[in-house]
């Protein structure tokens, strides 16, 4: 039996690097992985199941999610070193396994420190930046199911693409995965990360409450160029608005309401099909319902 602190009609502005949205019928911080376990053995919760880690890739819509969401940032954040590779557990920061792995003189890793999310959201959607995939590493996987088990896979047992990661089992969700990096002594992955971060700053509007890339890159082109190419740049609705420093970002003014956003997305999705016959994908993904 869990002592678990069950919050109820959760507010989640302060979940999700947006800042919008609505409740949560109910939201649940484990404090670790036994705690998780135990929360899901338990049963005693409001269904259907969300799980979020820093919520930067994530649009929660104005009324809200029903069921339980499960926030996994600050709760499961070790990482090892062991003989099977680095293991980083789900609510890590990519940040974090990139300065760690940087330390211990692995190299490879330096990329993550370009993705303004958790472990458990960059094996989620196979995150990437600067040339490399989450999932490039990944070789062993820990899932969690809806009854608090514990389930090891590989990687094959994984349909996996850019920006899209296909689950052998709808009803489990990452909770950590270990990596093939490797050592090398005489490598500088401190001097990449710093040299990525400075770029990211230089090109990217991280004054401003955003959730990265809002659309996944077409084949042979940039997300970004397209909607510049369009003229979008700038382009408003209600307190929200595609950025001015990089067009695949869409930035909240203040006090901008997620059906705001919305509204901008599927506005671009339009404009660029008609002017340049692409299609665009979505990098984020909607979650919950419409106001009313």
């Amino acid at each position: 039996m869990t002592n678990a602190m069950i919050l109820k009609n959760v507010p989640l502005t302060k979940y999700n690097s947006w800042r919008v949205g609505g409740a949560a019928d109910a939201l649940f911080t484990p404090k670790n992985l036994e705690d998780l376990k135990n929360f899901l053995k338990d049963e005693h919760y409001l269904k259907p199941l969300t799980f979020i880690g820093l919520g930067s890739n994530i649009l929660v819509r104005d009324g809200g999610i029903r069921g339980t969401v499960i926030v996994m940032h600050a709760a499961l954040n070790e990482i090892q070193m062991t003989d099977k590779g680095v293991y980083a557990e789900a609510g890590n920061t990519c940040a974090k396994i990139a300065k760690t792995l940087a330390r211990e003189h692995y190299v490879g890793g330096e990329f993550f420190a370009g993705i303004p999310g958790t472990v458990g959201g960059a094996l989620a959607m196979n995150a990437g930046c600067y040339g490399s995939e989450t999932w490039n590493y990944v070789t062993q996987i820990n899932m969690i199911d809806d009854n608090g088990n514990i389930v090891t896979r590989l990687r094959d047992e994984f349909k996996i693409s850019y920006r899209e990661v296909i689950k052998p089992n709808s009803k489990e969700w990452f909770v950590g995965a270990w990596f093939n990096f490797k050592k090398d002594m005489a490598g500088d992955p401190e001097s990449k990360i710093k040299e990525y971060l400075n770029h990211r700053k230089n090109t990217q509007p991280l004054n401003w409450p955003t959730a990265g890339s809002t659309f996944r890159n077409p084949k042979d082109t940039f997300a970004a160029k397209l909607i510049e190419d369009c003229g979008l740049k700038g382009f408003r609705v209600g307190n929200a608005e595609v950025s001015d420093k990089h067009a695949n970002f869409i930035i909240n003014l203040g006090n901008a309401s997620a059906k705001d956003i919305e509204n901008i997305i599927d506005y671009v999705e339009c404009e660029v099909f008609k002017r340049k016959g692409i299609k665009l994908e979505r990098e984020i993904k909607i979650l919950g319902d419409f106001l009313g």
